[in-house]
């Protein structure tokens, strides 16, 4: 808000002692909102003119407390120009306080959000994977571009986020980002992660978000089937590249394990049960929840087509695995020379764990949430709906068939 200031110098005449003198006191009135606050200083009221603002006379001490009159006036102004440009709000009080230097630290976004993000780079590797500081980047990345192209600046106090902004944040993204629903909302969650730490440390008096709620749509979980898989599996490559691509693909397809926890997988996480059947088990670096996974006989086959990698043996790893970008650059040629027409990535190998491999062959949701480190059942469930659709879809199959049946035996009974 822009704000019209008005400053006078007024004696309170109430307010006189022994001597006859009266304190000074500053009134500063923004768009008709008024503040005070006492100069500290006394002075004959037969003195003042209430007219110029000023004390009357020509003595060099008039003319000094004059000069400093139009210091304090200044310095109001001043203050009314400073938060103008800063785009923070504007009132009497907040006048008054600054000038009496009452005012609290002046919290901005950006700032917040850089040094939120500078402590988590310093624990990446610990208590963070890359992977989340990269997201962190992209949302504070995103946030500067919406406040300069909404209030053109560099930063905006914290006080400024409110409703509005969430949702023109939003509306930013998914217009001049050109963002889904789902990554906007994302790196909103990103934002209110910075405000709630604010509100946690009092430095804003009120939560923005606490009107705002995440809504998610669905998507749908794309999967191979078990026909696909098989391909995948039979198909020879004379390619060395791509067929270590395959397998590692194939290996996480029958351990659902992520990218990020295979290629950080070792020795260590494979262990026996008391009947001697050999599990995996580590801790997802995405939630730190234990993943245990029973070694089926094809995974424990490529681990062992490996063992004497070159990557192996100098214990970079249990397996040679390539950076994502590349791995799933190599998944679509490898799609194309297997005949599959979905589009290959490294986390859709995950999905063909959830779906095809575990719950498709009757396993309990319950273990498979375990066995993919899931901290929620609900998230588990969205893979269960993909195989109640399918159940759906093939049941669709035998309504057909059977309804054809029905009709030819009626035929036949009208012949």
């Amino acid at each position: 808000m822009f704000g019209t200031i008005s400053i006078l110098f007024y004696p309170k005449k109430k307010q006189s002692d022994k001597d006859g003198l009266v304190t000074l006191y500053t009134r500063i009135t923004v768009n008709g909102q008024r503040s005070e606050f006492s100069l500290g200083k006394k002075i004959e009221i037969k003195r003042w003119c209430s007219v110029a603002g000023k004390l009357r006379g020509t003595t060099k001490m008039v003319s000094e407390f004059n000069t400093f009159l139009d210091y304090v006036k200044n310095r109001c102004y001043r203050i009314h120009e400073e938060l103008l440009k800063s785009g923070e709000p504007i009132s009497a009080q907040h006048i008054t306080d600054t000038y009496l230097g009452k005012r609290k630290k002046q919290w901005m976004l950006v700032e917040i959000f850089q040094n939120h993000n500078d402590e988590m780079a310093s624990l990446v590797g610990r208590e963070y994977s890359s992977g989340t500081l990269q997201r962190y980047k992209t949302a504070l990345r995103h946030c500067k571009h919406f406040i300069h192209y909404k209030y053109n600046r560099k930063d905006v106090p914290l006080e400024r986020v409110n409703h509005e902004f969430i949702t023109s944040f939003e509306y930013f993204l998914k217009s001049n980002k050109k963002l889904g629903h789902n990554s906007a909302i994302k790196y909103i969650i990103n934002l209110k992660k910075i405000i709630r730490i604010a509100y946690a440390n009092q430095w804003i008096s009120r939560d923005p978000f606490f009107y705002w709620k995440a809504s998610w749509k669905t998507r749908e979980r794309k999967y191979l089937t078990e026909e696909e898989l098989q391909r995948l599996i039979d198909t020879p490559f004379q390619n060395q590249r791509l067929e270590r691509i395959r397998d590692i693909f194939i290996f996480c397809c029958f351990t659902g394990l992520a990218y990020i926890d295979v290629k950080t997988l070792t020795e260590e996480a494979i262990c026996l049960d008391v009947n001697g059947q050999k599990w995996i088990k580590t801790h997802r670096r995405k939630t730190k929840t234990l993943s245990s996974i029973p070694l089926l006989p094809i995974a424990e086959q490529i681990l062992k087509k490996y063992q004497e990698h070159p990557f192996v043996l100098r214990g970079k790893g249990i397996l040679p695995v390539s950076t994502n970008q590349k791995s799933n650059a190599y998944l679509k040629e490898i799609a194309e020379a297997c005949g599959i027409k979905k589009n290959l990535t490294t986390h859709l190998a995950r999905h063909t764990f959830a779906t095809t491999v575990t719950l498709s062959s009757g396993v309990p949701i319950e273990s498979v949430s375990k066995m993919l480190g899931h901290t929620s059942l609900k998230t588990t469930q969205i893979y269960a709906k993909v195989v109640d659709r399918k159940l759906v879809e093939d049941m669709a199959l035998v309504k057909h068939r059977f309804t054809a049946m029905a009709t030819q035996k009626r035929l036949l009974k009208e012949n």
